[in-house]
Parts: C-alpha cells; sequence; structure tokens
C-alpha cells in the first residue's frame, strides 16, 4: 500500500496545493486512478458540503470560480456523474495527465505505482480569441 501525490496545474501556471491518495494496488490503469481521485474528490465535498467544490472537473450546475467551482443550488454531488464528466474531459483533451516526466493518453493504459508515484493533471485553458 502506498500513497500517490495528486497535483493540479494549468498551462496559466497555476500550481495547487499537492494532496496524497492511499492506494492498496502496484499497477492502476489511468481510468481507475481518475475515478478514485474523483470519487475522493466528492466524498470529502459530500461530507462538509462547502461552498466551492474543489475538484478535477466542473460539476453540471455549477459555475467557475476563483477556487474551484461553486454549485448554485447546494447538493450532494453524484460521484459517478462527476466521474463520467472526467473521463469525458481527459478524451477530449480538458487535462493531460502526467505520471512522473511521462505523459500518458490512454485511459486503459496501467501506470506503476511506485513509492512516490507523483501525478500531475494539467488542466489546459483556453487560449483568449484562438
Amino acid at each position: 500500500m502506498g500513497i500517490v501525490t495528486f497535483v493540479d496545474e494549468t498551462t496559466a501556471g497555476e500550481r495547487r496545493t499537492a494532496w496524497g491518495l492511499e492506494i492498496a494496488e502496484e499497477r492502476l490503469s489511468v481510468r481507475e486512478l481518475i475515478r478514485r481521485r474523483v470519487f475522493q474528490e466528492v466524498a470529502e465535498y459530500n461530507a462538509r458540503t462547502p461552498e466551492v467544490f474543489q475538484g478535477l472537473v466542473q460539476p453540471e450546475d455549477a459555475e467557475r470560480v476563483l477556487n474551484g467551482y461553486q454549485v448554485r443550488t447546494p447538493r450532494r454531488i453524484d460521484p459517478e456523474a462527476q466521474t463520467a464528466l472526467a473521463e469525458r474531459a481527459f478524451a477530449g483533451n480538458g487535462f493531460l495527465v502526467l505520471v512522473g516526466d511521462r505523459q500518458v493518453t490512454d485511459p486503459d493504459e496501467e501506470i506503476e505505482l511506485t513509492l512516490g508515484t507523483e501525478v500531475t493533471f494539467l488542466k489546459l485553458v483556453p487560449l483568449v480569441g484562438g
């Protein structure tokens, strides 16, 4: 069992504080890694229901704010629906996944989770006027 460290960055140079998730397996597909990350984010949000959801992708019926996404009507977020949004975003190049220094493009590719594995989710910021 080990800790995988998640780091969120944007192409605009923003970097959020890294956080860890305990993973028992030594190998995991990128799809499953995304799913577990999203389920953890949703579980933490649903347990506290803060005003802002800080997650990988924007929930439906939410608007982008400075530190995340504000859910218009306070409610519990569905982890399955949020995972589906994250999978679509990954497939549509809404974010890139870097394991160490290597980009992973296939959601079904299994990655080795060695001690100290860092996974960076690089959110792509659309260009203005482009």
